[in-house]
This record gives structure tokens, sequence and C-alpha cells, in this order.
């Protein structure tokens, strides 16, 4: 999910708001969070965070989260999902509980490096891929940089489109210096605030979802991390790109997406050889937590080759 203007306006609401929020202590953060079946392994270099679950000789589906996020994000389709698939997900270097790269690259071409070499350890040659916002980015570009491995692509709210402040191209030069206090405070009320228009589904964005969110954003390292990766970010022009994805592709998009509008399926129906689109009534940013069974059940339709999904 984008937490990008989530996390960082919040700071910016704040203004003159200053709580010195510390790292919380990785050993604790995992006991917490990282029960089975999560495990970690080092793919890379980087000890990654990640759940392999349900059919061991299954289709593989591989879940990419989004910016701010981590692989909690999934809890609830796994469960929907398992019986018939093979579900593996991460939390990207730089998020979560994987935490920092050591190499500081937080660019689209090293998160592509690192899911080949996971699938590699995790002996899957061919995946379905499901990307979310952000995490949809790096999806539809490991999918065109290799394309052997990838047998179906899910994009949901997928980032990628140039916008306002967000040329092609270019990464910022310098972030705003009230961005740079991140690694220093990040106020739960705030958060919590500023994360409702991302669900649409009322009740949904309980006290549990902030504090997972709040915890994963005060794992070592990741603050900074996240203000590395903006500062790396430099978003490519898609259509070429898009155009050389032969697999089929659904887009997959709540209707009352705040943080990426449901109208930007369009660019996509445009440039993508192979698409279909779903629109999820009344379903915000985030349909894998906002409406699991629904969105999982479009999922399945879509992996199961069903005409209609």
């Amino acid at each position: 999910m984008i937490i990008l203007t989530v996390i960082l306006a919040g700071v910016l609401l704040g203004g003159g708001i200053w709580l010195y929020s510390p790292d919380l202590p990785r050993a604790a953060l995992e006991r917490r969070w990282a029960p089975p079946p999560s495990q970690f392994v080092e793919v890379a270099g980087v000890r990654l965070h990640i759940r392999d679950t349900g059919l061991r000789d299954g289709p593989a589906v591989l879940l990419i989260h989004g910016f701010a996020s981590s692989l909690h994000t999934w809890e609830a389709w796994a469960p929907l999902l398992e019986d018939r698939f093979r579900v593996v997900s991460l939390d990207l270097p730089g998020f979560g509980l994987t935490g920092a790269d050591p190499t500081g690259d937080y660019s689209d071409e090293r998160s592509i490096a690192l899911l080949a070499a996971l699938m590699d350890q995790l002996g899957i040659g061919q995946t379905a891929v499901v990307g979310s916002s952000m995490g949809g980015r790096i999806a539809w570009r490991f999918a065109a940089a290799e394309p052997a491995r990838v047998s179906k692509l899910v994009l949901m709210a997928p980032d990628g489109f140039a916008s306002p402040g967000r040329e092609y191209g270019r990464a910022p030069e310098r972030l705003p210096w009230l961005m740079r206090l991140l690694p220093y405070t990040a106020p739960k009320p705030l958060l919590s605030r500023t994360m409702r228009g991302a669900y649409a589904v009322p009740g949904v964005l309980t006290d549990a979802v902030v504090d997972r969110y709040h915890a994963m954003l005060l794992a070592p390292g990741v603050r900074r991390a996240i203000l590395d990766r903006m500062l790396q970010t430099r978003l490519v022009p898609p259509e070429p790109i898009l155009a050389t994805i032969r697999v089929p592709v659904l887009l997959l998009w709540g209707e009352r997406d705040g943080a990426v509008p449901a109208s930007h399926a369009a660019d996509y129906e445009r440039a993508l050889p192979d698409v279909r689109t779903v629109m999820l009534s009344g379903i915000g940013h985030v349909p894998m937590e906002e409406a699991p069974e629904a969105s999982a059940r479009a999922l399945r339709a879509f992996l199961e080759g069903e005409a209609e999904v």
C-alpha cells in the first residue's frame, strides 16, 4: 500500500508537533510480528522476512506489498488461497521486519534482482505475481525483465505513471525538511488520521491495524530506508515496458481508492496487450484488507483461468 502520503503527510500535518520515537528492539518486534509461518532467509545479502505457505507443489503466487507496508497486509488472503496455491509473501528491503538493505540500494532494479534470487532459493521456476501500489510497479517491471519467471500478473492500484511532482527519469534532489524528521518522530495519532484516506470500508482500520503499521514503521532502520527509497526512485515511462508483457494481466482496483484513483486503470488498459479489469465496489486502496473474500475470489477466478472474473 502506498503510505507515502499517509506517513509523511502525517508529519507535515503535525506541523510543530515533536515527539521523539526511537526504533523498537528487533527481537521484541520479531517475537510479536514474526511467529510461524514467518521465517528469515538470506537472499542476495539481505535477511528477508518471508512467509511460504500452502501447497508446496501447487502453482506459486508471489505477493508484493506497497510502500511502507509489510507482508502482514496479505494475512487475510493466505487462508483463502492456500488450498490451491503455494503462497509466498515478503517484506521488501527497507520495510517491515526485513529492514534496511546493507547495500543501501532501493532501486526497482535491485528489487527485481532480489525477487529473482528469492525464487531461485525457494526452488520456484515460475509464479503468478501480485503487486499492490508500489509493489504493483515492481511487479510489472519484474514481469517485463524476467518474462520466463511470470505466469500471470495481477496489479492492484499499481504505481508507475508520472503525476504532479513526480516526473519521469528524475528522483527528488532533496526532501522537505519536515520529511527529514521521519527517522526521529512518528506519532501514532497522526498515522491513524492520515491512514483513513486509504480505507473506504468502515470498521476495517482498527486500532490493531494502526498498531501493526506503526510497529513496522519503528522497526530498526526502516524510516531512514523509506527516505532513501524516496530519494532513489526514478520513474521510467511505463508504456514501452508494459507493451512487452505478454502474460495475462488482471487489474484489481477498489472503486473508492483514495490513494491511486480507479480512473488510472485506463492508462494500463491502453498499454497492456492482454488485460482485464475488476473494479471492487465500495472498496478503497487495500482490497486484501478491506474485502479479502471478494478480492480473493476475483484473484482465484483469474488464476484458475475462468472466463469471467
